[in-house]
């Protein structure tokens, strides 16, 4: 029996746990040694090789994943699989950093498919593609550590149709930016992650870009932003305050907390206006925009206030005359949007209407919660099966096009 038993479920945000080497091991020779390794410490926590609170690195991360690797495959483990698919996080989950093994937690999770996205990488892959202490973006690397990111990602989900992978794509130059979507799109991509924040140096609605977009929806598929890819969301003086620096959801200090939380719609709202104001979605209007693990509360207000930018400034800039439709119309025409479990996804949808959210787990987080679908229909509370129904499935399978035709 899986855990979510509903006729058609698709899983719009869930990822996989990367292994220390491999963004290296995917990576051309020229800039392998160049890839920072990440940093791995309460994410092992579940796993029985670092104490809860624990923020020391393992001296020998080859052999602690080794360990962990032989217990995933022991009779132990795979005795409670099914049964612990959602109480198990981070690497101690069901597929979440061996491949082969992804397809049976899809099946004791009960969905269709996953959009699956990296875990340790985006912010890295933001910062290579932005200047890094006053030095100008080392385009060889930006690009280079995207094709290892995209190579692994594709590797991962080759084992199962069901698998979503995301390539990313910087931004940074826009005929390397062309030339990667391309890339990416061969190479088996189902969505183009790109970063929720700006650019460096150039707005992500300049023209350049728009063969990027086009890439993407002449190919059917979306581009998709993710929670990780802006840089800081906010001044770090906002954390001197004189009071100790509380846990995260792991137990330690390099992920979310509720200061910075309230930060993170910022990027993606500044971002998804300036594209629908400088007319990236009317040039496209068969371009879907995803944006992940970004919340949704953010979106009544947001739409208002494109409304009110509207009102205030449309009889004085072209651009915005130009636009055949109104910016909530762009919305719900192209653009969808994972909410998090705490949300409260029933009053969104009587905000927004039916057609935005999508059903997420964000497996194997801890963040996601061992009981998302369990939240998801407390706050969708007595709403149409219809309404369901978009939020489960069809919705997802919208944003996504082409990706999951042989999958509905």
């Amino acid at each position: 029996m899986a855990y979510i038993e509903r006729r058609r479920v698709h899983d719009a945000d869930a990822h996989i746990m990367e292994p220390p080497n491999w963004l290296r091991d995917h990576a051309d020779p020229d800039i392998r040694e160049r890839l920072i390794v990440p940093q791995y410490a309460n994410e092992l926590v579940q796993t029985g090789d670092a104490g809860a609170g624990d923020s020391l690195v393992p001296n020998d991360l080859t052999a602690v994943f080794q360990r962990l690797a032989e217990r995933h495959r022991s009779e132990e483990f795979l005795a409670d699989e099914a049964t612990d698919v959602m109480n198990r996080k981070n690497f101690a989950a069901t597929g979440s950093f061996i491949a082969e093994d992804r397809p049976r937690a899809l099946d004791y999770i009960g969905v269709d498919s996953q959009l699956l996205f990296n875990t340790f990488h985006n912010s890295r892959l933001f910062e290579w593609e932005h200047p890094i202490n006053g030095q100008p973006v080392d385009l060889d690397l930006a690009y280079g550590a995207a094709r290892a990111h995209n190579r692994g990602m594709t590797e991962f989900c080759s084992v199962d149709e069901r698998l979503l992978a995301t390539c990313y794509v910087p931004l940074a130059d826009f005929d390397r930016a062309a030339a990667m979507a391309a890339e990416s799109i061969e190479m088996g991509a189902a969505a183009l992650l790109v970063a929720s924040g700006c650019p460096a140096g150039h707005s992500p609605s300049h023209r350049s870009l728009d063969r990027v977009w086009r890439q993407a929806e002449e190919a059917g598929i979306p581009v998709v932003f993710h929670v990780g890819g802006t840089g800081a969301l906010i001044d770090p003086s906002y954390f001197n305050n004189g009071l100790p620096i509380p846990p995260d959801f792991h137990g330690g200090e390099e992920n979310f907390r509720s200061v910075d939380y309230m930060a993170i719609p910022f990027p993606p709202m500044q971002t998804l206006a300036t594209m629908i104001f400088d007319g990236v979605l009317e040039r496209h209007p068969n371009l879907r925009v995803g944006v992940i693990e970004q919340g949704c509360t953010w979106l009544p207000s947001w739409l208002k206030q494109m409304e009110s930018a509207m009102d205030a400034f449309g009889r004085h800039e072209e651009r915005l005359r130009d636009l055949s439709i109104t910016p909530g119309e762009y919305v719900q025409r192209q653009v969808r949007v994972t909410p998090y479990p705490t949300e409260d996804v029933g009053w969104v949808t009587d905000q927004v209407g039916p057609n935005i959210l999508l059903f997420n787990t964000d497996y194997p987080h801890v963040e996601g919660g061992r009981r998302p679908f369990e939240r998801f229909e407390r706050s969708l509370g007595d709403r149409s099966e219809n309404v369901r129904e978009r939020f489960y499935a069809d919705n997802f399978i919208d944003l996504m096009g082409s990706a999951v035709h042989a999958l509905v």
